[in-house]
């Protein structure tokens, strides 16, 4: 008993005091994914790079809305989320303690605006992520400039749903066939 005494004088104290004194954590520590809604435009690229569905999308067409949720019961901090969003409105932080009374308690949500076909007014994308996309666009064409003309109906389809993209590409088709002398 005096050697193990003797010993563990030698060594020290080989405990941190966690959980009555906080720990210090590594600065590029994976821990509990950080969410920012005004950044986020909805387009669901985390949902689809999320392993284990923690990150799921559940559009409203009938009202008009998205709602974008997170189960951090659910989440093997991967960081996939974090690759795969466009606008960096989701990384993982050092945050780790996900201690809760109630399952409800590890969930995060956030609702978000559908956008309307300009032409049939059905919802058809997050109005966010039309805009983003809009803003893409005008600053790699500003006003047009550079553009050619798949590029500006492009542009313009961004603001329409695919069924009306369809029907465009048709008439777009069926007016350059007889343009090139054809049927």
């Amino acid at each position: 008993m005096r050697k193990t005494l003797k010993e563990a004088l030698r060594v020290g104290v080989a405990t941190k005091k966690y959980p009555f004194a906080p720990i210090k954590v590594p600065e590029d520590m994976r821990g509990k994914p950080e969410y920012n809604k005004s950044q986020c435009i909805c387009c669901a690229a985390c949902a689809v790079a999320c392993p284990p569905n923690a990150i799921q999308v559940f559009p409203d067409i009938i009202n008009g809305s998205i709602k974008w949720q997170i189960d951090l019961g659910r989440c093997i901090f991967c960081g996939r989320c974090e690759e795969a969003c466009p606008t960096r409105a989701i990384w993982l932080g050092p945050e780790f303690e996900l201690a809760v009374m109630t399952r409800d308690d590890l969930l995060e949500d956030a609702n978000f605006e559908l956008a309307q076909c300009e032409q049939c007014g059905k919802y058809y994308a997050p109005k966010k992520q039309v805009e983003y996309l809009s803003k893409l666009y005008e600053t790699i064409h500003p006003g047009g400039k550079g553009a050619d003309a798949v590029q500006v109906a492009a542009a313009h389809d961004i603001h329409i749903c695919t069924e009306c993209k369809a029907k465009n590409d048709g008439l777009r088709r069926s007016e350059s066939l007889y343009d090139e002398g054809g049927r």
